[in-house]
């Protein structure tokens, strides 16, 4: 299985970085989001500096979601999605490949948000170890209920539109726990955020679980 992750994994990353959609496209609407953001906000510093961590995981969310369309786009031209089905490939493998493939491009766009956050909003970026952990646990979770849910949409006519119905309320969990850990380590409170921590793991490890049992079956109808 982790053979079979591994190159599909591989493929998605190489896809994306020869067509630069990401970087052309997903990463200037999530700035231009945290941007429009920041302006509803208005011009008081203090207000931006108190919802800094919501905005961020917000933003986040949106360009999750198109990154998971992106993914699955890729196998829709050319009767991909039937040659993935046929390639022998474990489905587990294919699962974790994808989701792998996301997580990285998802550590890459918050790494950009991050800064760009602490520049529009004149946030110091205290806690860092905590920061990170909860990226990397929180990217995890949004990156398997992506690829599950994914396979669920790729399937329909109206997959553009049916994605971020099944998306959104599934990770609403993500979005509270990692804003509350960012708002605990923004206030120099590190500890306080251990819990939430603790909930995006458990979050991030069910869902693991799950799109590696079920993505065979979803694959296979979709």
């Amino acid at each position: 299985m982790w053979r079979d992750a591994l190159l599909v994994a591989g493929k998605d990353l190489r896809v994306e970085w020869r067509s630069r959609v990401g970087l052309g496209q997903v990463v200037p609407f999530a700035l231009v989001v945290l941007l429009l953001f920041g302006l509803a906000l208005g011009p008081d510093a203090q207000r931006l500096r108190a919802a800094t961590a919501g905005l961020f995981w917000v933003t986040v969310l949106l360009a999750a979601v198109l990154a998971v369309q992106r993914s699955f786009a890729i196998e829709a031209a050319d009767g991909a999605r039937d040659g993935l089905r046929l390639s022998g490939l474990d489905a587990g493998g294919i699962f974790v490949g994808k989701a792998a493939a996301l997580v990285v491009q998802l550590l890459l766009l918050e790494l950009v948000l991050a800064v760009a956050a602490a520049l529009l909003y004149t946030t110091q970026l205290s806690g860092v170890a905590l920061l990170i952990g909860s990226c990397l646990v929180a990217t995890i979770g949004l990156a398997s209920v992506g690829t599950l849910y994914g396979a669920v949409a790729a399937g329909t006519r109206v997959r553009e539109t049916l994605l971020p119905l099944l998306f959104f309320p599934v990770v609403a969990p993500v979005l509270l726990a990692a804003t509350k850990a960012w708002g605990a380590a923004l206030d120099h409170r590190p500890g306080g955020g251990l819990g939430w921590l603790g909930v995006l793991a458990g979050f991030a490890a069910a869902y693991l679980a799950i799109g590696t049992v079920a993505f065979g079956p979803l694959l296979e109808d979709s």
